[in-house]
């Protein structure tokens, strides 16, 4: 939730969200953007390092980019 607030700007509410979806389905959409911007996401993301708040947590979240579905 800090990390999506830090990086994408998203109030506590939405990255909740997105922190939520991730951990249900194993995966969500964080941004639809432009290749480099997305780009420059993942690496933030991979480089965030680990979330001090969650016990279990290892380390870095992982980050892919794919095409948007039109």
């Amino acid at each position: 939730v800090l990390m999506m607030k830090q990086l994408f700007r998203l109030p506590i509410e939405a990255g909740f969200q997105i922190a939520s979806e991730v951990d249900k389905a194993g995966r969500a959409i964080c941004l639809t953007t432009t290749r480099e911007h997305a780009e420059l996401k993942r690496d933030q993301i991979q480089a965030f390092g680990k979330d001090e708040l969650v016990a279990r947590c290892k380390g870095s979240m992982a980050a892919l980019i794919e095409p948007a579905v039109e």
